[in-house]
């Protein structure tokens, strides 16, 4: 069993810290990383740059097979068809999101006004406005 004070592989480091064993050599040539080497020349990350670099907020983990981490739920409050798109409108507790999806999508999903939905958001399509509350 390995002590709390051993160096990590590189591996382990990589795991531990939720990054790539590239990264780590990456960070190691810009210097963002100290990293020791063994009699095999193996890197090896000791275990408080490790506590150091695990330092940066952890991402939560939502446990789904969805890649999008920005969910609401909330319930459908009406539902416009129009050609080929759709308009959802969502009351997420005190927010309302509207969703642009196909028509396909709403026949699909059935969806209907009252219907208890979540809205999945990207966050490569969010947009940020400093003072908008």
């Amino acid at each position: 069993m390995q002590m709390a004070e051993d160096p990590l592989t590189l591996g382990e480091a990589a795991r531990a810290i939720g990054v790539s064993q590239d990264t780590l050599r990456r960070w190691e040539r810009v210097g963002k990383l100290r990293t020791q080497r063994d009699e095999r020349n193996r890197r090896l990350v000791p275990a408080r740059e490790v506590r150091r670099l695990r330092r940066q907020p952890q991402r939560h983990h939502t446990g789904a097979s969805l890649s999008a981490r920005n969910r609401f739920p909330g319930r459908v409050i009406s539902v416009e068809a129009d050609g080929v798109m759709a308009l959802v409108e969502i009351e997420a507790g005190p927010f309302l999101l509207t969703a642009a999806v196909t028509r396909d999508s709403v026949e699909e999903l059935e969806l209907r006004e009252g219907d208890l939905v979540s809205a999945t958001v990207k966050a490569t399509s969010v947009m940020v406005e400093r003072g908008g509350a």
